[in-house]
């Protein structure tokens, strides 16, 4: 154990001098600017995009299934990433002037340090009833960080290596990459409840459709008084504003209808609007007409399958007929089949529809910028080349996001109770929560997992 404090410390202590050590360039000449990217340069971007956008979110995942493959798959990306941090602080040929992305970095010692040591304080099984439950939960919440960290960072660092969003073109960078991320974020979580999440929604007693209204309703309200600055008023200010003024008003209706664990169709109804509005958004450039249209189309289609999903092929979080009190609309049966949500029913196929088109949306209108789309006109690419770029970004990450929930679901503490002979994602267990007498035979009860123990 003292060896692997030591190990961490070395670690830290060679961050800290590589930080100091680097030469930051305030002001760059056009040759320092302009200059080839080198070969460590590259070994730095693949190595840190590989380890936080593929290695860290696996060992979170093997974190939360409690698989033994966590801790090496952790440490190893502990490793890695003081590897990368060298060769960022080693490398020649361009240069960059500071920014968020350098910053980032050193500020992500912290949560790395932290995990660090919480982990080590962990495996020595002391203090077991006073601060080791504790800093259980504090190692979660620092893990369950760890994706959100490293979007933020690697999103700095495509920003660093196109030297976009200086000056005047922050506020459009604000907008685009935050809106963008929410809708990757809203698709992401989508797929979590399809896949592993139904059992949560049902014992929580609300509608997936109540926590969309309200997320839609409090981001309406920060949007309605920030799009606008100075004191007069552009074509986009009204537009956003008004936008904004949209998903708190819709969002209102949607909480409404969406009470007593109901389903409701308003949050898809302004992601419609949404969409509808941004397709026709005035643009200075063709080709961002055409990126922002079919980000408005993406955005349009997304929100019509939410609609037919909700409608026709979502399992029932409520019962239809009042038949004793298994059927009581405010009791949370989870004793019941629902056919759509187990794994070979076709319908299931279709639930995937709206969050990948709401990750290829978010794709797209982070990529519209003016800046990188500039940058894309200027060296003659054509939209239709650009978008399917773009798309196909979209499938690998969406790929990316069902191989971790369904890693999940079928490692660690919940790999005995996967079905591998239909290669399912359920889990099959009774439910704790609530379950009647049954009157006659019945089938065991099935439901995805997500209802084990705390």
């Amino acid at each position: 154990m003292a060896r692997r404090l030591d190990v961490a410390a070395s670690l830290l202590a060679l961050y800290i001098s590589y930080a100091a050590a680097h030469d930051h360039h305030d002001e760059l000449t056009e040759e320092q600017a302009n200059a080839p990217v080198d070969t460590i340069l590259w070994l730095h971007i693949f190595l840190q995009a590989a380890v936080w956008g593929v290695l860290f979110p696996v060992g979170m995942v093997l974190g939360l299934s409690r698989s033994r493959w966590h801790v090496p798959l952790q440490s190893a990306g502990f490793a890695l990433t003081a590897a990368g941090y060298v060769l960022g602080h080693s490398h020649k040929g361009r240069a960059f002037p500071p920014g968020a992305h350098g910053k980032t970095a050193n500020v992500l010692f912290v949560p790395m340090a932290l995990q660090l040591l919480i982990g080590v304080y962990l495996k020595l099984h002391i203090h077991e009833q006073t601060l080791r439950p504790w800093a259980v939960r504090l190692h979660g919440v620092v893990g369950k960080s760890y994706p959100i960290l490293a979007w933020v960072q690697m999103l700095f660092g495509a920003i660093a290596f196109g030297g976009y969003c200086r000056g005047g073109n922050l506020g459009q960078c604000l907008a685009h990459y935050i809106m963008g991320s929410g809708f990757i974020a809203y698709g992401t979580i989508m797929a979590i409840m399809l896949l592993v999440g139904e059992a949560w929604v049902r014992r929580s007693g609300r509608s997936p459709d109540w926590w969309d209204a309200w997320v839609i309703t409090v981001w309406g309200i920060v949007n309605t008084f920030t799009e606008h600055r100075g004191s007069s008023w552009s074509v986009k200010d009204m537009q956003h504003t008004i936008l904004g003024i949209l998903w708190w008003a819709g969002g209102i209706l949607g909480i409404f209808l969406s009470r007593n664990n109901q389903r409701s169709v308003v949050p898809s109804i302004i992601i419609i609007l949404t969409g509808w509005a941004m397709s026709d958004h005035a643009q200075a450039l063709m080709l961002s007409t055409k990126v922002h249209a079919l980000f408005g189309y993406t955005l349009m289609s997304a929100g019509i399958a939410r609609i037919i999903e909700v409608c026709f092929v979502a399992p029932k979080y409520t019962q239809d007929v009042v038949e004793g009190d298994t059927h009581s609309e405010h009791t949370l049966d989870g004793s019941r089949e629902y056919p759509p949500a187990a794994s070979h029913h076709p319908m299931r196929a279709f639930r995937h529809l709206p969050p990948f088109l709401l990750v290829s949306s978010g794709l797209l209108f982070m990529s519209a910028t003016d800046e990188e789309l500039h940058f894309v006109n200027d060296h003659g690419m054509d939209h239709v080349t650009y978008i399917l770029i773009m798309f196909s970004i979209a499938f690998i990450m969406y790929t990316l996001i069902i191989t971790l929930i369904n890693l999940y679901a079928t490692s660690g503490r919940n790999a005995a109770a996967a079905s591998p002979g239909e290669g399912a994602i359920e889990l099959t267990q009774r439910n704790k929560w609530y379950a009647p007498v049954p009157a006659g035979d019945i089938e065991p009860a099935h439901h995805v997992i997500g209802d084990d123990d705390d």
